[in-house]
């Protein structure tokens, strides 16, 4: 069983980077990493506008397999926000959701 403080470092990335406008890469505490594309990232974002709050159900609007990352900034000590080229940019993606995704392959969950 994992405990508190090996799950917190699991989700405390020890680097991140920008790879290109299109990719994401994530060195996660415990050594994991992870690397997500922008499209999918976009349409698994977890805000109020592409996420009904009462219902969870995904109310975005399809997004284009070229969507880029314009800007990528660090919010507090907890996630990351994402200003996209369709001029999104109210998602707070929380590091826990980000390390959820990598587990899950986010890439079958779209």
């Amino acid at each position: 069983m994992v405990d508190t403080a090996q799950r917190r470092q699991a989700i405390e990335p020890t680097e991140i980077s920008q790879e290109s406008s299109t990719r994401l890469r994530i060195t996660w505490g415990d050594g994991q990493v992870c690397y997500y594309d922008s499209a999918t990232l976009r349409r698994v974002c977890p805000c109020a506008q592409c996420v009904n709050e009462w219902t969870g159900e995904r109310t975005l609007k399809p997004v284009s397999a070229e969507v880029e990352i314009n800007d990528l900034t660090i919010v507090g000590r907890y996630a990351l926000n994402f200003v996209w080229s369709d001029g999104h940019e109210t998602g707070i993606y929380s590091f826990q959701y980000l390390r959820d995704l990598c587990e899950q392959d986010y890439q079958r969950i779209v």
